[in-house]
């Protein structure tokens, strides 16, 4: 599958390019749009790409001295808070998660090996709801500056909040998870990898609603 750029919207374009390169791409993007055709763009996998990587505690992680710094910080910090840790993943070129569990919630610490685009990690924390009584499957809560593009599931409850504190972070996200119903704990089997799985599947069914993805 790919992503179909005639489907974005204004700022999920500048979100995946930039403002510079989404001024280069437009007109084709409108020519795309004016003709009903789609535009294709990156590759987009029906699963989650998630590639476990040996156990090397000697290895330091980060692109900089001070990512590096953060990485460590934040890994004591989710250890410190409970958090299990399940391992860690290239999701891509140059793009790296920890995985963690902390009852009902999986938690993904997520970085960029690469120098131009280093800087404070991720994290991402998602709890699955019982029952989808108010019409919302899961809820998200990250310090991300900015939300994730092309833009999720409308059943997908997500919260940003770029300047708190990890111990904050897990009281915001347990505080929406409340005002929702009630936690769906984790499997042994399901972990973080499953949880966020099902998760980037909420995602393609809204997507391929849209006609962000298309088969190419």
């Amino acid at each position: 599958m790919r992503l179909n750029l005639a489907a974005l919207t204004e700022g999920e374009l500048l979100a995946l390019f930039g403002p510079a390169e989404t001024q280069v791409r437009l007109p084709e993007i409108t020519r795309a749009r004016l003709e009903n055709r789609p535009l294709l763009g990156q590759e987009l996998p029906a699963s989650l790409t998630s590639h476990p990587l040996p156990d090397d505690s000697a290895r330091v992680w980060g692109a900089t001295p001070e990512q590096s710094r953060a990485l460590s910080s934040r890994h004591t910090e989710l250890l410190a808070l409970g958090a299990v840790p399940e391992g860690t993943y290239q999701l891509a070129t140059e793009l790296y998660a920890r995985g963690y569990s902390l009852g009902d919630i999986a938690l993904g610490l997520q970085w960029s090996e690469n120098v131009p685009q280093a800087g404070e990690p991720t994290v991402r924390l998602l709890t699955w709801l019982r029952d989808r009584a108010s019409g919302l499957a899961c809820v998200i809560t990250s310090n991300a500056a900015q939300p994730p593009a092309p833009t999720g599931s409308e059943e997908a409850d997500l919260h940003l909040h770029p300047n708190a504190t990890m111990p904050e972070l897990l009281a915001f996200h347990r505080q929406h998870v409340q005002k929702l119903g009630r936690a769906q704990k984790l499997s042994a089997e399901q972990g973080w990898r499953g949880a966020w799985q099902a998760a980037h599947d909420l995602n393609l069914v809204a997507w391929k609603r849209r006609g962000v993805v298309v088969e190419g």
